[in-house]
C-alpha cells in the first residue's frame, strides 16, 4: 500500500511539474515556483517550532517573496535591494516586538531563523526561474536527470554495498560508496540529459556539470536532515503521501540548483 501512494503521488507530481515547466508562461511557472517555496518555508518554521524555538512566519514569507521579486524584476529590483529592505523591515519589526526580557533572550535565535528560511529556501529555489529564462526546459531537464539519476544510483548501491557511514549524525544511511555511485550515476545522467535535451552541450562540459552538481547536492541534502533531527522527525511534513514533504523533495535542489546555474553562467560557451 505504501508502494502504491508513492507511486500516484510521485505519477501526479511528475505530471503537473514536467506539464508548468514545458508549456506554462513565465508568469504562471514563477507563481508556481512562489507556491512550493511557501509550502517549503511553513515546513521549515514546523520543524523549528518543535524545538519550541519562536519565529514570525508572516516576516520570513514577505522576506521570500522580497527575494522572489529580485529574480522576477532583477533590472528594476535588485537582489541587493530586497536584502537591504529585509534588513530594514527585519530590524524594525524586532526593536518594536521585543519588549520584554523574555523576549530579548530567545530574539537571536528568533530572528536568525526567520530569516534563514528565504535565505535557505527562496534564493535558491527561484534559480528555477532564471534557468527557465534563459536556457528553456532542456536547461530544467538536464538538471533532473543529473539529481535523479544520481539520487538513485547512491540509494541502490549504498543500500547493498555500503559499508562506510558518510555522515552518520544527520543522514545514517548515507554512505561512502553510496556517495560515490551517485557521483557516476549523475555523470551518467548528464550524459543521457545531454543526448535526449541539450545536444549542443559538449561532452566534457557535461561531466562537469554532472559531478559538480551532484556532489553539491550530496551536502544539501544530508544539511536539510540535521533540522529534522533536531525536530526528532523523519519527514519535514506529510503533505505529499508516501513522500514526506515539499521540504524533503526539494533538498537536493537547494544548494544544486545556483551551483549548476553559475556552472552553466561561466563555463558554457
Amino acid at each position: 500500500m505504501d508502494f502504491r501512494k508513492r507511486a500516484i503521488t510521485a505519477i501526479i507530481l511528475l505530471a503537473l511539474v514536467l506539464t508548468v515547466i514545458q508549456w506554462s508562461s513565465p508568469l504562471i511557472f514563477f507563481i508556481f515556483l512562489q507556491l512550493l517555496i511557501l509550502a517549503s518555508i511553513f515546513e521549515f518554521y514546523g520543524l523549528v517550532q518543535r524545538r519550541n524555538i519562536k519565529v514570525h512566519p508572516g516576516l520570513g514569507l514577505f522576506s521570500a517573496w522580497l527575494i522572489s521579486f529580485s529574480f522576477l524584476w532583477p533590472q528594476k529590483f535588485s537582489l541587493g535591494l530586497a536584502m537591504v529592505l529585509i534588513l530594514l523591515i527585519l530590524s524594525s519589526y524586532f526593536l518594536i516586538y521585543t519588549k520584554s526580557i523574555e523576549k530579548v533572550m530567545i530574539f537571536p535565535v528568533s530572528v536568525a531563523l526567520t530569516f534563514l528560511a528565504p535565505l535557505y529556501i527562496s534564493f535558491p529555489l527561484n534559480f528555477f526561474y532564471w534557468l527557465r529564462s534563459e536556457y528553456g526546459p532542456k536547461g530544467i531537464y538536464f538538471l533532473f536527470m543529473i539529481i535523479f539519476l544520481g539520487d538513485t544510483g547512491a540509494y541502490l548501491i549504498g543500500h547493498q554495498f555500503g559499508r562506510h557511514r558518510l555522515v552518520p549524525l544527520a543522514s545514517p544511511k548515507k554512505t561512502v560508496e553510496g556517495a560515490i555511485a551517485g557521483l557516476i550515476w549523475a555523470a551518467a545522467g548528464a550524459f543521457l540529459g545531454q543526448l535526449l535535451f541539450w545536444p549542443s552541450l559538449s561532452f566534457w562540459l557535461s561531466f562537469f556539470l554532472g559531478l559538480v552538481t551532484h556532489a553539491v547536492a550530496q551536502i544539501a541534502d544530508p544539511f536539510e536532515s540535521l533540522f529534522k533531527r533536531a525536530a526528532g522527525v523523519k519527514d519535514s511534513s506529510n503533505l505529499l503521501p508516501g513522500h514526506g514533504g515539499f521540504l524533503d523533495r526539494l533538498d537536493s535542489f537547494l544548494l544544486a540548483t545556483p551551483v549548476y546555474y553559475y556552472l552553466l553562467y561561466f563555463f558554457r560557451p
